[in-house]
């Protein structure tokens, strides 16, 4: 009998010790909310250690829908039942330990805290966050430029693929929107990356000059990154005074180039590459005159003309309605990239970087003396 008093007030002072620990005034009674740990996630329920005290379960319409637990996952429940047929903490994820949850991510929401997320899942829209044991929503726009998916074109299946190379990663976020009665809420990974590039975007100014290297090539233009961890972009028209097809013709990967900075938004940085070159159309009219015949090179056909080179840095557009004496229906049978022709330009306006071209053969002969 001594022996299992002995034993009695050993467990009675084991248990008053980890009251204690655990910061438990007594042991959780129904209708309490509790904080525990996941230790083991079944098909349709959830097992949580209690500060040591007890293990409690989660299960079935207990279980709340939004929520994506793995083990090892901190979380709040609400106390339902003191003993179930298995002796554990019968509990809910719903009513008060759910609003406690929700109330724990508008906190973070409010004070601008950044947290650390596991990414879940990858969808074409972005990706699926974990966050106080409720699954959240990092859209791709909200992707800091080392992990934003730049593909040419904008493929949504090639963007998916460089989504999903980031699943399993942790990235550290903000919480920028959270809607409590429809389940969501929304993080930031861009938020995070602004923060901290803002003492070093402050030393810029419009007008200022950076040296950097390409790091993507898109259908609108180049991504230059420049002093350790800031990007600009380089609209397609910004890139030469000529005009380009794509950035590529222009330029790859690796390049190095220098761009003044024209227009900040924020951690956004546009740069212009022409702008640092002279500009060729200032002095357009010591090289070309109107009534001259020049020899040029078709660059593209459009259904509405030609546009043609006359030299590396002046191009110009021989129109539909100048490509004959005669109408003509299809700028296709006229000519092909590639050839050559001698034009006669008809106008020139270099505030405006246009030049206009005839083929028509009818010109003026110079006055005979």
């Amino acid at each position: 009998m001594t022996t299992d008093n002995n034993t009695n007030k050993e467990v009675s002072s084991e248990i008053e010790k980890l009251l204690q620990e655990k910061a438990y005034n007594s042991f959780p009674k129904a209708g309490d909310v509790v904080h525990g740990k996941v230790i083991a996630v079944g098909r349709n329920e959830v097992r949580m250690d209690i500060g040591g005290l007890a293990v409690g379960l989660v299960r079935g319409p207990e279980l709340d829908p939004q929520a994506v637990l793995a083990v090892g996952d901190e979380i709040d429940a609400t106390v339902i039942d003191l003993d179930n047929e298995f002796g554990e903490l019968e509990l809910s994820l719903k009513g008060a330990g759910r609003k406690k949850t929700w109330e724990k991510i508008k906190e973070l929401y409010t004070s601008g805290t950044v947290v650390n997320v596991r990414i879940l899942e990858a969808n074409k829209g972005g990706l699926i966050v974990r966050l106080e044991g409720v699954s959240g929503f990092l859209p791709v726009s909200q992707l800091s430029p080392e992990n934003y998916p730049r593909v040419q074109g904008g493929e949504k299946s090639r963007i998916l693929e460089k989504l999903k190379d980031i699943v399993g990663k942790d990235l550290d976020v903000k919480v920028i929107d959270v809607n409590e009665e429809e389940g969501k809420y929304i993080v930031s990974e861009k938020a995070v990356w602004e923060t901290k590039q803002e003492s070093v975007i402050s030393k810029y100014k419009i007008g200022d000059t950076v040296e950097g290297t390409v790091t993507a090539v898109t259908d609108f233009g180049a991504f230059v990154k420049f002093d350790a961890n800031l990007e600009g972009l380089v609209h397609i028209s910004e890139i030469a005074w000529q005009r380009i097809d794509h950035p590529r013709d222009v330029l790859k990967v690796g390049d190095r180039v220098r761009a003044e900075i024209i227009n900040m938004e924020g951690s956004k940085i546009f740069l212009s590459m022409k702008k640092l070159m002279e500009d060729p159309w200032l002095s357009v009219g010591k090289k070309y005159q109107e009534g001259q015949w020049v020899k040029g090179r078709v660059l593209k056909i459009n259904p509405f003309g030609l546009f043609v080179e006359l030299d590396p840095d002046i191009h110009g557009l021989a129109h539909i309605s100048e490509l004959a004496d005669k109408p003509v229906k299809d700028v296709n049978e006229v000519a092909r990239v590639g050839d050559e022709f001698d034009f006669r330009i008809v106008s020139i306006e270099p505030q405006n970087h246009r030049l206009g071209l005839s083929l028509k053969k009818a010109k003026v002969e110079p006055e005979k003396k």
